[in-house]
């Protein structure tokens, strides 16, 4: 993931915020622990600013544009007759739409194919120090490193609800992480996905970004780099390609989320609601893969918390991206600005791309549930920082919930 931050990154695999790829990981390559984002994504505030528009889904099941949308956003510039060839590369400031009502998506059949996967960077990097000890609130001290494990594979049967974040930005192609979670107005049957802000959206000073699609169980055999390269898609693709049908993030993250120094990590959460590349086949995300995570925006306070598990792919040295990491340990807290809520903290060596990649714990009922996921960390790695899921986080869920209800 790329940035992360305190230097505190959000960790995508390109940069320091745990890059989708990278360091810390945001949501794709975008963070860098430094602190760094680890993975990419938009957030909306609470979420109570739902989207007007949205893509709906042919007779065939492909991803529709709504008449009223495409107008919108011929104001922009934007043709959507040429995106599909080629006119999505061109990163313009007027045409990289940033409002939460203007995210669009359309998929482009055969894009992600193994090679650009394979390829994929970290997400862009929001680095931070790793010595935070004078910001305001309540910090508790840097826990001790914990070296990050392999997931035992096939992944499916260990993490069935965890997967690898693909997104492209002005930098090019970028990942983070992320987890397949339940749908209150769909259940057994939810096509909704959890990741961090800067995994989909670059924050403040930039805007959506494209081609989003999740792969759950990549690489489900943990192959190596090496065997990769001539290995087919459906072995590290297994349960398919769905591309992000709409997305959602907090009106914070939107507003004030950045590359570097933890700006808006409190509020760097994501909700995508998804739809295979190839059409349906009757069966939901949630089916597909037969697990989906409940999510807790009442965690237990820190002190009452055992342990925390923090699930991702790490692309930033000394990891390539390719293998399920995880990181179990007892958190911590983590304030940056007595303002903003703090933050959960463990001590985990993964690196940008592990952004947006969820973190379970015991929630209220005493089952396992998705408490968290990877923000920020320090460039050198050392631990990961996520968001407290509240009222934001809640609206957020609730809203892309309530949009898909029924379908």
């Amino acid at each position: 993931m790329r940035p992360i931050r305190p230097v505190l990154t959000a960790r995508p695999g390109k940069s320091t915020r745990r890059r989708p790829s990278s360091v810390l990981a945001g949501a794709a390559v975008t963070a860098v622990l430094a602190l760094t984002a680890t993975a990419c994504g938009p957030s909306e505030d609470g979420a109570n600013a739902e989207p007007s528009n949205s893509a709906g889904l042919t007779s065939d099941n492909k991803i529709a544009i709504p008449d009223d949308l495409r107008d919108r956003l011929k104001e922009h510039g934007v043709d959507l007759d040429k995106w599909k060839n080629g006119e999505w590369k061109n990163w313009d400031k007027d045409k990289w739409l940033r409002e939460a009502k203007d995210f669009i998506n359309p998929i482009i059949e055969g894009l992600w194919d193994p090679d650009r996967m394979r390829e994929a960077d970290k997400a862009p990097e929001q680095p931070v120090d790793n010595d935070i000890s004078g910001d305001k609130g309540v910090t508790d001290p840097t826990p001790v490193l914990v070296r990050a494990t392999n997931v035992q594979s096939p992944y499916h049967g260990s993490a069935a609800e965890s997967g690898k974040l693909f997104f492209d930005g002005p930098e090019g192609s970028m990942v983070c992480s992320a987890t397949v979670v339940k749908d209150p107005a769909n259940p057994g049957k939810s096509n909704m996905v959890w990741t961090a802000g800067h995994c989909v959206h670059a924050g403040q000073k930039g805007g959506w970004y494209r081609n989003i699609a999740f792969v759950p169980s990549y690489n489900n055999s943990g192959l190596s780099l090496a065997e990769l390269k001539n290995a087919p898609k459906e072995k590290i693709a297994p349960f398919g390609v769905w591309w992000g049908q709409w997305a959602q993030t907090s009106d914070q993250w939107i507003a004030d989320g950045g590359p570097t120094g933890g700006q808006g990590a409190p509020y760097d959460f994501a909700v995508l609601h998804v739809a295979p590349e190839k059409g349906s086949t009757g069966k939901s995300l949630e089916e597909t893969v037969g697990s989906a995570l409940p999510v807790e925006f009442n965690a237990p306070a820190v002190p009452k918390i055992d342990s925390m598990t923090a699930t991702g792919f790490p692309a930033a040295p000394p990891y390539d991206g390719q293998k399920m990491l995880q990181c179990k340990d007892k958190p911590g807290r983590l304030s940056l600005t007595e303002a903003d809520p703090t933050m959960y903290r463990i001590g985990c060596s993964m690196t940008g791309g592990s952004s947006g990649g969820g973190w379970v714990a015991a929630g209220q009922d005493g089952k396992p549930a998705l408490v968290s996921n990877t923000s920020i960390g320090p460039v050198t790695a050392g631990w990961l920082a996520g968001p407290r899921l509240g009222k934001e986080a809640k609206g957020v869920y609730d809203a892309v919930s309530k949009k898909y209800a029924g379908q």
